[in-house]
């Protein structure tokens, strides 16, 4: 706690996918979430799951675990932060990966800066940094752009202007989709990208079956059934066009 006697607030990686606990988190980020009784996450269910996942010593029902709204009024933010002012520690949990990041945590954190809420960000894995890690794409310069638009032709409209974008500031896109459009996506990206546009899939990430590959265009377009390679599987894609 700080001087103000106000609790911390933790950022709390979770898995991304089936693993034991010790292989994507330190035992000091493990440490810190088994000794914390009050959470606020986006899916109450799955965080109950993922509690359980690093053996939470406490009873999952008796924790205080209040889901955080879609799009939190203001007074929704100071009433899940008033635990804090009280001086409880208090875990986020997203449910993607890595709280603030691709999800509406970042409100509450913002917010909790505000309010001179000591903010303690925790090591854990993030898909987008570990893709972009394993791409080989520009890792200087990047930008996310969360999903891009789901019909034609606003999709390839958008994929161009990512194209042309990337090109102009030497800057890797990333985005993701749901598993389930991962082939209309990828089919999307092959059509309307240029030859020499390298493109990178990171699917499962820090489980058994990740698998990571970046080719550009040209090698995508040549091999047409490896598309169905990463049908229906968690992916993040990059995608760098040459200047």
């Amino acid at each position: 706690m700080d001087n103000l006697g106000y609790g911390t607030l933790y950022l709390l990686p979770t898995r991304l996918g089936e693993v034991p606990w010790p292989a994507v988190l330190p035992a000091g980020t493990r440490e810190i979430a088994c000794r914390l009784c009050h959470f606020v996450v986006e899916n109450a269910k799955s965080a109950r799951a993922a509690l359980k996942w690093l053996d939470h010593p406490g009873p999952l029902h008796k924790l205080a675990i209040e889901e955080l709204p879609a799009s939190p009024a203001p007074a929704d933010l100071d009433r899940l932060l008033a635990p804090l002012l009280a001086g409880q520690d208090m875990g986020v949990m997203s449910e993607a990966g890595c709280p603030g990041v691709a999800d509406p945590g970042a409100l509450l954190v913002r917010r909790a800066h505000e309010l001179g809420i000591p903010v303690r960000p925790l090591v854990g894995p993030s898909s987008l940094l570990l893709a972009l890690m394993a791409s080989g794409l520009e890792g200087q310069r990047f930008a996310f752009h969360g999903y891009l638009p789901r019909r034609e032709p606003e999709r390839s409209q958008h994929i161009a202007e990512l194209e042309r974008e990337s090109r102009q500031k030497r800057q890797t896109q990333l985005f993701i989709e749901t598993p389930y459009r991962n082939a209309a996506l990828l089919e999307a990206l092959i059509t309307t990208c240029r030859a020499d546009t390298l493109l990178c899939l990171a699917c499962d990430l820090t489980l058994p079956t990740e698998q990571i590959v970046t080719r550009r265009i040209i090698e995508w377009r040549c091999r047409p059934d490896s598309a169905d390679s990463y049908a229906k599987r968690p992916t993040v894609f990059l995608l760098l066009s040459a200047a």
